[in-house]
């Protein structure tokens, strides 16, 4: 516990992240035991941050070649940002000790919009941004960047805010509806695990690094051996594109405890897309729009998706979906504020007679 002047500080956050082994620089993997009572099972839940993909990908700028996935992001990101001063942010997202906790909140709902994250962390108090970045860097110099969140955090917070503001709109906001696609994606494969198996089947297809056995989950990480008993607050899971191939587990009193782990399909996130044209007789017979629709959808996509990739209006795609789901040839299903959409069994049927593409996916 540290102490704010007279003020008693809640628990810092602790970042652990798993350490890979490379070379000559080894390191013991130790565990972090997450242990589950009753109440706590029943609090397991899912959310998507923007605010943490936008912060993560900081890491990967700084270092592309630990995240070999993202260089196509990379290569689009870095002349975008040429002329920004990220300093501020390399400095936060690289302290030695911890990354600051008002840089990242706990999103507190499924699907938080990134505007709404900054408002949580402009709001943070003044005396907890100047405690948190002192900590981050206890023991060794403060780089001079950051000076200003120790002697003016109210200002520095709210220039931080336009910083992150701008590095948004240049590297994240037009890749952000493909980006949280992929993110729901995961979260309705992982609502349909819980379904089939409960938490145990869950916990077992996550991550390499995570596995659980009788109440507990065990989480290898680059640190010593520790309990963290999960009481009422349960545990939150955050899908990210950016955090892999670590895993970061958070616990902060009150907070939920917080795991985030590498998203299911990221390898084909940055893959061109495939913009081959229905084939004739599916066009013939369902017209050009629909056909294109209809083949796009081997994997599930929300219409703001599909608008984007396809060139069309929200509102023209969500029209012909709701021609095709009319015909059984489409399903949908809600997650977060979104619909997903996905070719049905008779919709796989249609496309493949016709010579098209493979079945959608499960």
């Amino acid at each position: 516990m540290l102490r704010i002047g007279a003020l008693t500080h809640l628990d810092w956050t602790k970042w652990f992240v798993t350490e890979k082994q490379h070379g000559d620089d080894l390191r013991r993997a130790e565990m972090i035991l997450a242990r589950f009572h009753t109440e706590a099972l029943t609090r397991v839940r899912f959310a998507i941050s923007p605010m943490f993909e936008m912060t993560r990908s900081i890491k990967v700028l700084q270092d592309p070649a630990s995240a070999a996935l993202h260089l196509p992001w990379v290569e689009q990101a870095l002349p975008a940002v040429a002329d920004l001063d990220l300093a501020t942010l390399f400095a936060l997202q690289s302290a030695p000790v911890y990354n600051p906790d008002f840089v990242n909140p706990p999103p507190s709902s499924p699907l938080v919009e990134f505007e709404d994250e900054l408002a949580v962390m402009v709001a943070t108090p003044p005396r907890q941004i100047a405690a948190e970045v002192r900590y981050a860097y206890e023991g060794v110099e403060l780089p001079a960047v950051l000076e200003p969140f120790v002697t003016r955090p109210k200002r520095a917070i709210e220039g931080l805010a336009e910083l992150m503001r701008e590095y948004w709109a240049r590297t994240h906001e037009a890749h952000w509806p493909r980006l949280r696609s992929l993110l729901e994606h995961d979260v309705l494969y992982r609502s349909r695990q819980i379904a089939d198996g409960g938490t145990a089947r869950l916990f077992c297809d996550l991550d390499p690094g995570v596995s659980w056995s009788e109440g507990v989950l065990r989480i290898e990480c680059g640190v010593c051996e520790s309990d963290l008993n999960l009481d009422e607050r349960g545990l939150l899971l955050v899908p990210s594109v950016f955090v892999w191939p670590k895993v970061t587990i958070l616990t902060l009193e009150p907070w939920q405890p917080t795991l985030a782990y590498p998203a299911r399909g990221i390898g084909m996130l940055w893959s061109p897309d495939d913009a081959s044209a229905p084939p004739d007789a599916l066009e013939r017979l369902v017209g050009r729009t629909r056909a294109t629709l209809l083949t796009a959808l081997d994997s599930p996509r929300s219409t703001t998706e599909l608008a984007g990739e396809l060139g069309l209006t929200p509102g023209g795609v969500s029209q012909h979906l709701g021609v095709l789901r009319d015909a059984g040839l489409v399903c949908g299903r809600r997650v977060a504020r979104s619909v997903l959409y996905l070719r049905s069994a008779e919709g796989d049927v249609l496309v493949e007679a016709s010579g098209t593409a493979e079945p959608a996916a499960a």
